[in-house]
């Protein structure tokens, strides 16, 4: 299957690991909102999971997997529970936390899109429900807390951009039947270098113009 990109014994750990750091993110928005224990774990399981779970009752992949792996169910859990007891720390890392995410985005938005493939959809429904699979997680969990979701303000660096041009690469790479661990980790990594190119410069998506070339009112 295209899908299985990488060894099992390679994925899993993988997938783990990016499920924890993007639970850590939901985990510290929680504490913010000063939620208990119990929304810090829920926006932890949002955050984690969402995206994945979204995609795969999209594609008829069910139950998803973040119900038959205990492992995956947990890991956000476990995120959750740090955070709730050493968010100062935590919170202090959260450049480093940030690297992470970055990371996990861009495993996501390959996995994503190859998973949404061997389940029969077109390069263009792959594309989009590999970015759903990265970044799908950060609307729920934004929602969930009652924020305008950061995909959509125009005052935070992109995210779901370099998840798209890595999504991208990779229908492209299926398409020309050439989609192999080095090429499908050099689309990920690019995701990644984008993502941290955009915290470090603070790139943001372009905003609608008035035909007098202003940029629309911030309301």
């Amino acid at each position: 299957m295209t899908s299985q990109i990488f060894s099992p014994d390679v994925q899993q750990p993988l997938d783990l690991f990016g499920i924890f750091v993007f639970a850590l993110s939901g985990g510290l928005l929680a504490v913010r909102k000063n939620m208990d224990i119990f929304g810090i774990c829920v926006l932890a399981e949002a955050t984690a999971l969402g995206g994945g779970v979204m995609r795969d009752l999209l594609i008829g992949a069910v139950p998803p997997v973040a119900f038959t792996n205990l492992g995956y169910f947990l890991t956000p859990l476990v995120a959750g529970l740090v955070v709730f007891f050493l968010h100062p720390e935590v919170e202090r890392i959260n450049r480093a936390v940030q690297t992470l995410d970055a990371l996990g985005l861009g495993l996501f938005c390959v996995t994503g899109t190859a998973k949404a493939h061997d389940y029969g959809l077109g390069s263009v429904a792959s594309v989009a429900l590999g970015m759903l699979t990265a970044a799908g997680g950060g609307v729920i969990r934004d929602v969930l807390a009652q924020d305008p979701p950061a995909l959509l303000r125009w005052d935070r660096e992109i995210y779901a951009v370099p998840a798209l041009v890595g999504a991208t690469m990779v229908a492209v790479l299926i398409a020309l039947d050439d989609l192999t661990t080095f090429t499908a980790s050099s689309a990920a990594m690019i995701a990644f270098v984008l993502r941290m190119l955009a915290l470090r410069y603070g790139w943001r998506a372009p905003r609608a113009w008035h035909r007098n070339g202003s940029r629309t009112s911030e309301e």
